[in-house]
């Protein structure tokens, strides 16, 4: 209810391009930012008769990208599955990924799969710094984030010549915006390179949305509201132009259709 009111344009919606599938709530890690609310006690998982339909919605519909997502997809058992079934039909494959999925139990080649099917990897890294990363993330997930992305460089994420794109998202520790997105990536790839020889394709840089485990803590310290008018104060029309679910539709774990993700997480259905 406290985000129905608003006097932001309307969007209309482009030809679809992209179809984004939640796998399931379940993740290796409990993220303070997640608008997902995404944990490793979450149960929610898609079933196999529901993920059967995507490729079959993607042939169908002519859609050249599916972006799987979560929690951490990986988790899902029939995650591979999808992947080389989405790849046989010639479709681009984006794996939302935290990064840790990598050393979980059972996940023992998945750096080397996505590898191998030509999955672009878009990590979650939302600092280049220990401290700032295990306190949003968990301790230890720095460590081991590095660890994965040294990994993936090794199979040839992130470096040229090779078609593996490595793109890594950067988020605010609480109520703010992220800084200016190219002087960030340039800072991201100097700090990285330069401790830790880490490469990346492109840093995407995303404001916090106010809902779920965000939005509940912005109201817990009273600081929704002034988040609500930062996020409005810094509106800019041309930004309207590159929103991501113009052209995207977004599915849960049920099946069910969204204009995004964000309003799947507001139980907004797609008319």
């Amino acid at each position: 209810p406290l985000l129905e009111v608003t006097d932001f344009p309307a969007l209309q919606r482009r030809t679809t391009r992209t179809l984004q599938v939640n796998l399931g709530y379940r993740c290796n890690q409990r993220c303070l930012h997640c608008h997902v609310n995404a944990g490793p006690t979450r149960t929610e998982m898609m079933a196999a008769a529901t993920l059967a339909l995507i490729p079959r919605v993607l042939a169908a519909r002519g859609i050249g990208t599916l972006d799987i997502t979560g929690g951490a997809p990986e988790l899902h058992p029939q995650f591979r599955d999808l992947v080389r079934q989405a790849r046989s039909l010639g479709v681009k494959v984006i794996d939302r990924c935290n990064l840790t999925i990598l050393f979980e139990p059972g996940q023992e080649g998945l750096a080397e799969f996505l590898a191998a099917e030509g999955v672009e990897v878009v990590a979650s890294l939302p600092c280049y710094s220990a401290d700032n990363v295990d306190r949003q993330r968990g301790e230890g997930v720095f460590e081991k984030s590095i660890r994965a992305l040294r990994k993936l460089n090794a199979l040839g994420y992130g470096r040229d010549g090779t078609g593996l794109m490595l793109n890594l998202v950067y988020n605010p520790q609480g109520a703010s915006l992220p800084p200016a997105q190219a002087q960030l990536e340039a800072d991201y790839k100097r700090e990285l390179a330069g401790q830790f020889g880490v490469v990346f394709n492109t840093l995407f840089a995303l404001a916090n949305m106010p809902i779920n485990r965000f939005g509940s803590t912005l109201i817990s310290k009273g600081q929704f509201a002034d988040y609500l008018r930062l996020l409005k104060d810094n509106y800019q029309h041309a930004n309207l132009e590159h929103v991501m679910c113009r052209d995207l539709i977004s599915v849960d774990w049920q099946g069910r259709l969204y204009d995004c993700d964000f309003n799947q997480q507001l139980g907004l259905p797609s008319a």
